[in-house]
């Protein structure tokens, strides 16, 4: 089983280790590091290449090396290698942004012009939609890298995901950030574990937690139709409510001033064409056209 050597990665690794252990698989760790983990002093938008957490791994897969790689799904690129499968989606943990810092202030509590941290270019348009007077400026690093830059005084506030602080046990203060207004990326909080085809993938059939799957694969085609990319401001969530998925998408300028967004439910009979007939709707409104502004943009830097 193959893993980047991030302390969460090894965390959401060895949750799905225990799950397969438990049903009588025998497991090796393989530790990989991905270009992604190379490059930490430029922001995500600035490194060249398609999925930076994964490709290597995916390499070592086709390549015969591993059997098996568990990845935060958001990282994984909706277009994947030949002989590789998402063989199984674990029970999906918060989707959920939060803003953190010493005094768990809420976003409309910051001062004005306060130094807010992220990586993330969708997390950025949000927060200049929200507050355009704060100063976003990029954060990378692993989660204690992060927390770490925001002890240190180098941010008033820091975005994070929900997930990521509970799976690794940390108790930061923070605010809870509005899900309709700040939509989480396609697949956060979900942890894939992608198989070779064959053997593999069946005994990884196993541990596939169906509801979370439905939610995430309606987030992926969404993804999908609009060419997401760590450069392009877009988000996608399903919420499975009984027998329907509830799902909000939205794309957005760079600044945050403009976006297009669509709302819609979809039966889990049919979960994949009522996401595919949203995402064209949202194609129509004009999502693409801001995903390639975006693109252009970001070329431009």
């Amino acid at each position: 089983m193959g893993s980047r050597g991030s302390p969460l990665a090894l965390r959401q690794t060895k949750t799905a280790i225990s799950l397969l252990e438990a049903r009588g698989a025998e497991t090796e760790l393989v530790i990989v590091k991905t270009k992604g983990d190379h490059v930490l002093d430029v922001p995500l938008h600035r490194v060249s290449g398609r999925g930076l957490f994964v490709r290597e791994i995916d390499d070592q897969m086709v390549a015969g090396k591993i059997d098996v790689a568990v990845h935060s799904m958001k990282d994984l690129p909706s277009k994947r290698p030949e002989g590789l499968v998402i063989a199984a989606v674990l029970a999906r943990d918060s989707p959920l942004d939060v803003l953190v810092s010493e005094d768990g202030a809420a976003l409309e509590d910051l001062e004005e012009g306060a130094v807010v941290g992220t990586c993330s270019m969708r997390r950025a348009s949000q927060l200049r939609r929200a507050r355009p007077d704060l100063v976003i400026e990029s954060l990378r690093g692993n989660l204690d890298t992060r927390l770490r830059k925001l002890e240190e005084g180098n941010y008033r506030a820091i975005v994070l995901a929900e997930a990521g602080i509970a799976r690794m046990g940390y108790h930061p203060r923070y605010s809870v950030l509005d899900p309709e207004k700040f939509v989480p990326s396609a697949n956060q909080g979900a942890i894939a574990v992608v198989a070779t085809r064959g053997r593999a993938e069946e005994r990884v059939r196993e541990i596939d937690h169906l509801p979370t799957r439905l939610e995430a694969e309606c987030e992926r085609v969404i993804l999908e139709a609009i060419g997401g990319s760590c450069v392009v401001p877009m988000a996608a969530n399903a919420r499975l409510e009984g027998g329907e998925l509830r799902i909000l998408a939205e794309v957005l300028s760079l600044d945050g001033s403009r976006f297009v967004r669509v709302e819609g439910r979809v039966s889990t009979d049919d979960h994949l064409r009522g996401a595919k007939k949203l995402s064209q709707e949202l194609v129509g409104m004009g999502g693409r056209d801001l995903a390639e502004e975006a693109v252009r943009e970001v070329g431009k830097i």
